[in-house]
């Protein structure tokens, strides 16, 4: 049983804002294609994700314009067709 002093120290408050974990260095010597198929698929996650939280839960209600609008708000820089596909995939995915 853990005391209730230290039960209460380790707590923490709801109210704490997000913050994201510290970056770390992509691995070196993989191809150009591979860099750049990485950064896609953490983009079209952090853009599903931040649609989902927006209240758009099927793939259906996410077009183009709905996705460029979010990535906007969020402060990302606006995704191409391919992936937005990859953000429509995502959600028809995780389902």
């Amino acid at each position: 049983m853990v005391p209730a002093a230290l039960k209460a120290q380790t707590t923490l408050p709801i109210d704490v804002p997000y913050v994201p974990f510290a970056r770390k260095a992509l691995p070196a010597g993989r191809p150009r294609e591979w860099y750049i198929s990485h950064n896609r698929r953490l983009k079209a996650m952090r853009l599903a994700i931040a649609l989902l939280d927006s209240g758009v839960y099927r793939p259906e209600q996410a077009n183009n314009h709905r996705i460029r609008s979010t990535a906007d708000l969020v402060g990302i820089h606006p995704p191409s067709e391919t992936t937005c596909h990859m953000v429509r995939a995502l959600m028809r995915y995780t389902r």
